[in-house]
């Protein structure tokens, strides 16, 4: 898998572990141990059984999934966006999608695509600076990408059990169907997080979840989910953990421990947009 996501997105070794959240070392002996299987085995190629296509199929899907993520949040370097590799994975998850119109994770993901994409104008500012969801001009939203993916996710639903990707489409179409930040139907996002987190458990997911629990339930709440992610060698010491960790901190009115986190998460990534965001907001929590 780790071969394909660098053939199809032209994503270096140390792209890819961050993808995967693990080491760049463990990731380049992935991938050594699959070129040796490969030479080994041969360049054969036929078709799969049923069973063996429907793994691939998941392979393939996770594998665009990652590499529209990476162009959408770029992992390093001085620009937010790669506009090639989301467009390359929306373009690729189109074409999967005429070929298996019936498979609702082809569909889920491509809405999931279309709805993230939307945003894409309004995630940067006049100087490129990361402007967050909250704060985003929805004016600026691509009305044409959310019609056609909440089109394509209510559709699916109605016809294929969910399935991660249709679920993560359907949060960002509840996302993208209120008419501001405050409008925002929280109870059902965190809904479908619970749903998620029960199909489909990652740490990534209880990132996510507890931003929206704490819209709910209070930013404890929120904390409170995050804490065992401390213990999980994914995400212990990752930027998104203490970023999230800061917003919830600040939400709290835990100024200095929300500065000391956002400090720690533009230590840890590699992002200069992430970074340079991350650097404002525990400025203005010392300023304040």
């Amino acid at each position: 898998m780790a071969l394909t996501l660098r053939a199809v997105g032209g994503l270096n070794t140390a792209e890819i572990a961050r993808a995967y959240l693990v080491p760049e070392a463990t990731m380049s002996q992935r991938i050594r141990r699959a070129k040796q299987r490969i030479e080994a085995a041969g360049a054969r190629f036929a078709l799969p059984s049923a069973a063996d296509r429907d793994e691939r199929l998941r392979a393939v899907l996770h594998v665009l999934y990652l590499i529209f993520n990476e162009g959408y949040a770029a992992s390093s370097g001085g620009e937010l966006h790669r506009a090639e590799l989301t467009g390359e994975a929306i373009r690729l998850a189109r074409e999967l999608h005429r070929l298996l119109p019936d498979d609702g994770e082809v569909v889920g993901l491509l809405a999931l695509m279309l709805l993230t994409d939307a945003h894409r104008a309004a995630r940067t500012g006049p100087a490129g600076e990361l402007v967050p969801l909250a704060e985003q001009d929805r004016t600026r939203w691509d009305r044409s990408e959310i019609e056609q993916g909440v089109a394509l996710v209510t559709e699916a639903l109605t016809w294929s059990p969910p399935g991660p990707y249709q679920v993560q489409a359907a949060i960002a179409a509840v996302h993208a169907e209120a008419p501001s930040a405050a409008e925002t139907d929280w109870p059902q996002i965190v809904a479908l997080y619970r749903v998620l987190a029960r199909i489909a458990p990652n740490p990534m997911v209880t990132l996510n979840q507890a931003a929206a629990v704490a819209m709910v339930d209070g930013p404890r709440a929120g904390l409170a989910l995050l804490a065992p992610l401390d213990a999980d060698d994914r995400t212990a010491g990752h930027h998104r953990l203490a970023a999230v960790r800061a917003h919830l901190l600040e939400l709290a009115g835990d100024r200095d421990e929300a500065r000391e986190a956002y400090l720690a998460a533009a230590r840890a990534t590699t992002s200069l947009p992430e970074q340079r965001y991350l650097e404002v907001r525990a400025a203005r929590l010392a300023a304040d």
